[in-house]
């Protein structure tokens, strides 16, 4: 059983993110660079940073709402026990995943993400997730990894994000300068299966990569089963930037029970 250290759960509760000691072998972590190689060439229209709901598998472009055929190795990632007991330690002993996105960042021309809080997209009431981004190469400041800003989760709350129409973005929705100090920003810099975690009011983003080195990595995205994953809500109208169908999304139900009673975890299944 991994476990995170009573320090790494204070500072997530204080600064909305934590880089846990705990990481994947390095075996594991060639094997789901493979994986990511398969995905980019069974997904050749799909920009590799697009590639959302990469571990839904059974339908494939076309018949995928979201465009994306997936992978059961990334299925299988979300589902890891030792990555699930860090996850209970911050959201309680009911876990659902929801989601897992593939962020590929080509050598070269790897797409800004710009800032932005993952709960103005995301159609969960109440707003509780955490996020598990899982380094597959080397995330340096050189080729745009993550960058949080520390302690901007604490007022939970969403501040205006604007709608940039630029096809180089990753993400469509901007946070609005006013909100925040991106003189605070923290990079956070990750070797291949480390991994870093963050709250779902976290203010975060990552620059473009212009290096000669790719930057991969696989964001799991897991609720509580005290909070609505409601499809009936669609937080940005389609202007997210990237192909998502909540509607159709399936949910697992991987540890506890879904407290609110009303999950659908039939969706989204052939």
């Amino acid at each position: 059983m991994s476990r995170l250290t009573d320090s790494e759960v204070a500072q997530y509760a204080e600064r909305g993110y934590l880089v846990p000691s705990f990481r994947l072998p390095a075996e594991r972590v060639d094997r789901l660079r493979e994986s990511l190689d398969r995905l980019i060439r069974d997904n050749p229209g799909v920009r590799p940073e697009k590639l959302v709901s990469a571990h839904v598998v059974g339908r494939a472009g076309a018949a995928n709402p979201e465009g994306v055929k997936g992978s059961a190795d990334f299925l299988d990632l979300g589902m890891e026990p030792q990555i699930l007991d860090l996850v209970e330690q911050l959201i309680g002993p009911d876990i659902i995943l929801w989601g897992c996105h593939v962020f590929c960042k080509p050598a070269g021309d790897g797409h800004e993400t710009p800032w932005h809080q993952d709960g103005h997209y995301w159609p969960i009431r109440p707003l509780a997730n955490c996020t598990v981004w899982v380094a597959l190469d080397a995330s340096t400041t050189e080729n745009g990894c993550l960058r949080v800003i520390p302690g901007s989760h604490a007022a939970k709350v969403t501040y205006p994000h604007l709608f940039e129409d630029r096809q180089d973005l990753v993400l469509q929705q901007r946070t609005a300068d006013e909100a925040f100090d991106a003189g605070t920003a923290v990079d956070l810099e990750l070797q291949p299966g480390q991994m870093s975690m963050h709250d779902v009011y976290m203010i975060h983003g990552a620059a473009a990569n212009t290096s000669t080195k790719r930057r991969a990595g696989v964001a799991l995205r897991y609720m509580p089963g005290t909070s609505l994953f409601d499809r009936s809500l669609k937080p940005v109208d389609g202007k997210s930037g990237v192909p998502v169908s909540f509607a159709t999304r399936p949910l697992w139900l991987l540890r506890g029970r879904d407290v609110t009673g009303q999950n659908d975890f039939r969706v989204g299944f052939d």
